[in-house]
């Protein structure tokens, strides 16, 4: 499973390009694409300026980083948009928000459609509805819920009872 360019436009998007290092919200130094020095390499610090090349390069890398924690959680096979949607979900959340939230439960279960509503739910920062996130989950859960997902699921699930068919038939 990789993110699509759908999926790293979305990221892009909401996170908005800063060329010059700035505290986020929740106080912690950023720069470029929502960079952060949790997320690894390089530490930003008061006074960093970056150019949107180098802050694409680190968005590449930042975003892998949030891919394979992602991967990692899942127990379902899922398509490019949707695996993407869950990843711009994880990037904004973080990771260990990400693997207790009732969104990777639902996808683990195998209930894509409550998927799109529990994104939705995971507007609020200090306890306010912030318009700015209630706008990223609807993206994601659009982007989750896409046509080109619904299709790539209901030919796995295709495959899947073609497979389980033939079984039955060779038992009896």
């Amino acid at each position: 499973m990789h993110v699509t360019e759908e999926g790293l436009a979305l990221i892009r998007r909401f996170e908005g390009f800063r060329g010059v290092a700035y505290r986020c919200p929740a106080g912690v130094w950023t720069i470029g694409y929502g960079h952060s020095s949790a997320a690894g390499p390089p530490e930003v610090r008061p006074g960093m300026r970056i150019t949107e090349a180098e802050a694409r390069a680190i968005l590449a890398r930042d975003v892998e980083r949030f891919a394979a924690g992602v991967r990692g959680a899942l127990t379902r096979e899922l398509a490019p948009a949707q695996f993407s949607a869950l990843v711009s979900f994880a990037f904004n959340v973080g990771i260990g928000a990400f693997r207790g939230s009732s969104v990777l439960a639902a996808v683990n279960a195998g209930d894509f459609a409550a998927v799109p509503d529990r994104l939705q739910r995971w507007v609020k920062a200090d306890g306010r509805v912030l318009p700015g996130l209630e706008r990223r989950r609807k993206a994601e859960a659009e982007l989750f819920a896409s046509p080109g997902a619904q299709a790539k699921r209901t030919g796995w699930l295709a495959a899947l009872f073609r497979f389980l068919a033939a079984r039955w038939e060779k038992k009896s």
